[in-house]
């Protein structure tokens, strides 16, 4: 009989696994994306687009697709679909697995200011650079909307539905991953002189640190947010093949 997987994804991670599940016989893989992407890449298995509906939607999902296993393989910064589907989870019976890669930690060379929210590192830009490469998404931009003496250099995967919120800015098209020597590149030839960033984790996207460090310039840097009150997932896994290893264990029953 065949397990039914749900993949909260948007994540490379999350693709990484529906691939690996979707060559496996005993897994049925669906994964649900948000649709925030225009054209996001060809996922292995089953794919929806679109929320839920809130709890409520994700829980008759779990239930009137027989879902056995529900895994979080959402950004670290999605707080709000974490708590959904603790929740969910817990109503409908199904196992939840948590997969998120581990944050980024702090080397020699790195020039480090960490903040809670992108209100601070708003407020520290000025006093750090005035040519800032900022990747915190397309969503997250009014908090940069008036900051006097800084030319953003914004990257987004897809073209801006609207004007952004910022004053002094240039737009940068590209889809990850991004390797070491093109962030250094991109760096040198646009005079880069601070990096804004969430810790998102993982290699796709660490280029742009190591690249910072090897220039020596200063990286404002977004902690992940906490867990919410009462998440307690079966199981957190930090790799795609640790899911798999913890799915086959758990279709082995």
């Amino acid at each position: 009989m065949s397990c039914n997987v749900l993949i909260l994804g948007g994540t490379g991670d999350a693709a990484r696994l529906a691939a690996g599940l979707d060559v496996d016989p005993r897994f049925t893989v669906t994964t649900s994306l948000a649709g925030r992407t225009e054209n996001p890449k060809k996922i292995a298995g089953r794919v929806r687009i679109g929320g839920f509906g809130g709890v409520e939607g994700l829980i008759d999902t779990l239930r009137g697709d027989k879902i056995d296993v529900l895994v979080d393989a959402t950004h670290p910064f999605a707080a709000q679909i974490r708590r959904h589907a603790m929740t969910a989870a817990t109503q409908a019976n199904v196992p939840l697995l948590r997969l998120e890669r581990t944050a980024w930690a702090k080397k020699r060379g790195d020039h480090w200011h960490e903040v809670e929210n992108l209100a601070e590192a708003a407020k520290l830009a000025p006093r750090l650079g005035h040519r800032a490469f900022l990747t915190v998404g397309r969503k997250e931009l009014a908090a940069f909307s008036d900051i006097p003496g800084v030319h953003f250099l914004v990257r987004l995967v897809d073209p801006p539905p609207a004007p952004l919120p910022l004053t002094d800015f240039e737009i940068l098209l590209e889809r990850g991953p991004f390797d070491e020597t093109e962030e250094l590149q991109l760096m040198r030839v646009r005079r880069i002189d601070l990096v804004i960033a969430k810790n998102s984790g993982g290699e796709a996207t660490y280029g742009k640190i190591t690249a910072a460090r090897n220039l020596k310039i200063p990286v404002i840097l977004q902690r992940r947010p906490s867990l919410p009150p009462g998440y307690a997932p079966a199981a957190t896994v930090e790799t795609p093949e640790a899911a798999m290893e913890w799915l086959d264990r758990f279709a082995r029953g």
